[in-house]
């Protein structure tokens, strides 16, 4: 019980650090694995064009990569963390 608490705390206060990772990492291969790890059925030329879409980084270019992957049937929240990853 002891353990949870602790392990609750150190991520609570890590949430910065944490949130702040992704972005330090994105690239469009990261928006790619991020959807094709967490919903396989989706079609990965699909996958690859939003993903390049949502590299160019503007608001425009994700919403874009976005809603492609929605067309995808790529669930929402999904899609919202890999188009988030795309921008270089």
């Amino acid at each position: 019980m002891r353990l949870a608490a602790a392990l609750s705390g150190l991520v609570l206060a890590l949430g910065g650090a944490v949130a702040a990772a992704p972005a330090a990492h994105a690239s469009p291969q990261s928006c790619f694995y991020t959807v094709v790890e967490q919903h396989p059925q989706a079609n990965p030329e699909v996958v690859e064009r939003a993903c390049l879409t949502g590299a160019a980084g503007t608001d425009e270019a994700i919403r874009s990569c976005y809603a492609q992957l929605r067309r995808e049937y790529v669930p929402a929240v999904i899609a919202f963390e890999a188009c988030r990853r795309a921008p270089q």
